[in-house]
């Protein structure tokens, strides 16, 4: 099923980046889904935004949190992802800059996590529709607590959720483009979205792609490994050979990458399999290294393969007996 909302390649571009430490235009504030402080009590530095562009009209936003993507015109601004809300107004000040006029319209988030609708709140509060799709919208409203346990955070504020919700492929006509929202079912968590801008030929993958590190299934948040897999192969067929593909996080890539990242999962995945299939504990398999000879091409093993293989094992290992 296909739903529709209706409303009436280029070279890439690097705007100059704005580092405020002085808030432009002043947005609503929310409690939910605050940058972490720094360590040691230093200062907080102030928050440099950039704007990429690519094609007529779709840029790419990086500061503090999830990479979003804005695409801008006459119809007024599509949104993907919000960052933490303590980096609206420097967002809204980028936006500003290459679109001076335009009416903040929708904003889809491509999963729950805080570093990527921490700012709903403050978007909706000025102006924008939000989207996504309802586990998403659930999990805001009941977070689940951290793994191993722990109280969960405090549910997300009425304004910061979704007004309107979508479970199929759904498409957004405006400024000329078709945009396509995705659902990438149970991968990284149980609601992500991959956001696709046929006309700039972009792809935006959410956390189900990453560029830098070892997939990450949120097992507490509904992901797994069966749907990261499937996930990333339908990256993979949405993707053409000149489309660009702008990950959640890690340097904006292409369809090749996002291959290599689904072959290196698949091969990790069927190294674990035989280790399990030995009897060996989970303990045994991450002293393994099983990840060994990917880490230096994926990167950021440290932070992310041992996780990467404790989540691959618990997963085919099933639920422990009683």
């Amino acid at each position: 099923m296909k739903t529709t909302l209706w409303m009436s390649r280029a070279a890439m571009t690097v705007l100059p980046i704005l580092a405020l430490a002085t808030p432009g235009a002043q947005a609503p504030q929310g409690q939910r889904g605050q940058a972490p402080a720094p360590a040691g009590g230093q200062p907080q530095q102030p928050v440099q935004v950039t704007t990429t562009k690519f094609g007529n009209n779709f840029y790419a936003i990086d500061g503090r949190g999830g990479r979003m993507g804005a695409l801008v015109g006459p119809d007024g601004v599509f949104l993907v992802d919000a960052q933490f809300p303590d980096v609206t107004d420097r967002i809204v000040a980028a936006i500003r800059q290459v679109a001076p006029d335009a009416r903040l319209r929708f904003l889809v988030n491509t999963h729950v996590h805080g570093d990527h609708t921490g700012g709903n709140e403050n978007f909706a509060k000025l102006g924008a529709t939000l989207l996504s799709r309802p586990m998403l919208r659930a999990r805001l409203m009941k977070p689940s607590p951290p793994a191993p346990g722990g109280n969960p955070p405090a549910p997300a504020p009425a304004a910061a959720l979704a007004t309107v919700t979508y479970d199929d492929r759904t498409t957004v006509y405006m400024n000329g483009e078709g945009i396509q929202l995705i659902p990438l079912r149970d991968a990284h968590t149980d609601g992500d979205t991959a956001v696709r801008f046929p006309a700039a030929d972009v792809l935006m993958t959410g956390d189900v792609f990453r560029s830098v590190g070892y997939p990450n299934m949120d097992r507490n948040n509904g992901g797994t490994l069966k749907g990261m897999l499937a996930a990333l192969s339908l990256l993979v067929d949405t993707a053409g050979p000149n489309t660009t593909v702008v990950p959640g996080h890690g340097p904006i890539t292409n369809r090749a990458a996002i291959i290599a990242h689904r072959d290196m999962a698949v091969a990790v995945r069927d190294r674990v399999s035989k280790l399990l299939s030995q009897g060996q504990t989970i303990e045994q398999v991450v002293a393994a290294k099983p990840t060994a000879d990917f880490d230096e091409r994926v990167g950021n093993a440290a932070q992310s393969a041992d996780r990467f293989v404790q989540q691959v094992y618990a997963e085919l290992r099933g639920p422990a007996p009683r």
